[in-house]
């Protein structure tokens, strides 16, 4: 079992920027995992933001984010960071980091998915205000 715990959600106003961090323990040095920060705003579903494997440091973002958000990593401390900028209001939403032992092709073509997931953080709240 995999435990994750993020920080630095804020509020903040459009165009601002924000990076949020998710310390990871429980993790085997022995496989790789698929590292994925996740988004739900109310009454939508959860919706994948970017993932990044701990092997080959492979990323993937969705369209939306592109060009804006950056996730990264160092293993040495666990840690997965989503650097957010020119945040949007649209980019209001609870964020998660998810974890979940796979190979770069199982992150690469399903782990945008939630289901692939069953190690969760408890969330830390973005609001961006117009």
């Amino acid at each position: 079992q995999v435990q994750l715990v993020e920080s630095g959600g804020d509020s903040v106003q459009a165009g601002g920027s924000l990076r949020l961090s998710c310390v990871a323990s429980g993790r085997s040095s022995y496989i790789p995992y698929c590292m994925a920060w996740f988004r739900q705003a109310p009454g939508k579903e959860r919706e994948g933001v970017a993932r990044i494997t701990t092997g080959f440091g492979y990323t993937y973002y969705t369209d939306s984010v592109k060009g804006r958000f950056t996730i990264s990593q160092d293993n040495t401390k666990n840690t997965v960071w989503l650097q957010m900028n020119s945040l949007k209001p649209e980019d209001t939403a609870m964020y998660y980091c998810a974890a979940q032992a796979a190979n770069y092709m199982r992150c690469r073509d399903g782990g945008g998915d939630p289901r692939l997931y069953t190690n969760w953080g408890q969330g830390t709240q973005v609001t961006v205000s117009s």
